[in-house]
């Protein structure tokens, strides 16, 4: 489980053929002390486990099913990548609950400046708009954020300074792809209800 807020920001260094999937290997530092093989870590938001370790980065391997469904088979060798590792017991639970689980693609249609901050429009696919509420949680490339309008198959949301500075999401322009997972709790909500007929 993480929290949607990024602890470091990485580059894909390689993705290599492995049967139907792939390994991928990343650069990066953590303050936080060395990755231990296995342990999960989300990548642009989707969760893979450290395969290997050094001091100058990690590898994890993605499934066909994971590369096909999230912005990581097709993200270039050398782009950035936003890391967090796994929520300990005790830590702090800022953000909100996200599993790394990604629901979907999106695409970034409109940007603009809103003073220091940056206001984004995204599309979603059209399957995931009924767990997009305004006021609600959504991850975009493993990123806790605040939805501030929803609107058919897209939504809003700004982004703080504090979140220009210490993500890529600023630098992403219209067109540009992302990872979205939807709030856990709207999923379970919507079954529920599903249930209860």
């Amino acid at each position: 489980m993480f929290t949607g807020l990024v602890a470091a920001t990485g580059v894909l260094a390689s993705r290599s053929p492995r049967g139907p999937g792939a390994r991928l290997s990343v650069r990066a530092r953590f303050d936080d002390g060395a990755l231990e093989l296995g342990e999960s870590i989300a990548v642009d938001g989707v969760c893979v486990s450290v395969a290997a370790a050094s001091a100058e980065g990690f590898e994890a391997d993605a499934s066909s099913e994971t590369l096909a469904r999230t912005t990581l088979g097709a993200l270039a060798v050398g782009a950035p990548v936003h890391l967090e590792r796994a929520l300990r017991a005790g830590d702090r639970m800022g953000g909100h609950i996200v599993t790394g689980h990604v629901d979907g693609v999106g695409q970034v249609v409109d940007r603009r400046p809103v003073g220091e901050a940056l206001w984004m429009a995204v599309r979603l696919p059209s399957s995931l708009a009924p767990f997009v509420a305004e006021k609600g949680s959504i991850a975009v490339d493993g990123v806790s954020l605040t939805v501030n309008g929803v609107e058919g198959d897209r939504f809003e949301v700004t982004l703080i300074p504090v979140t220009l500075e210490k993500t890529k999401l600023g630098a992403l322009g219209p067109g540009a792809s992302v990872n979205l997972e939807v709030d856990l709790v709207a999923r379970y909500v919507s079954r529920w209800m599903a249930s209860r007929g």
